[in-house]
């Protein structure tokens, strides 16, 4: 990743820093699941993304992926066909996260109880 590629910090210096500053980019409760929605099935439109995401409401799922286009984490794409449709997918910075994404599942799978339904609690 080149100087020109690399996201801004808010605490440079401090040996924390990175931990804090990458925390921030995905600390949002759907952010990694969103990102790790789109590792696995590729760019998706926004209904194909809720479906994906079981329990997020539309609200919710467009200021999160308004934050993480923002962030520079993922592209937002209008296809001009009929009907209009957007498509996001991951830019190379959130494709990067895939380590860290996939880190956090097998945590969980390797730590927390399963709900009654057999799906990890929340």
């Amino acid at each position: 990743m080149s100087e020109s590629d690399r996201l801004q910090t808010r605490c440079p210096g401090s040996e924390w820093c990175p931990i804090t500053a990458t925390a921030s980019l995905i600390g949002k409760k759907w952010h990694p699941v969103i990102i790790h929605r789109l590792l696995i099935n590729g760019p998706s439109g926004f209904n194909e993304l809720q479906d994906q995401v079981d329990g997020i409401s539309s609200k919710v799922l467009s200021e999160s992926l308004d934050d993480l286009e923002e962030k520079g984490l993922l592209d937002r794409t209008v296809i001009e066909e009929k009907p209009v449709r957007v498509n996001y997918s991951l830019t190379e910075t959130g494709e990067s996260l895939e380590t860290v994404v996939m880190a956090l599942a097998e945590w969980g799978d390797e730590h927390l109880e399963p709900a009654e339904d057999g799906a990890p609690t929340t």
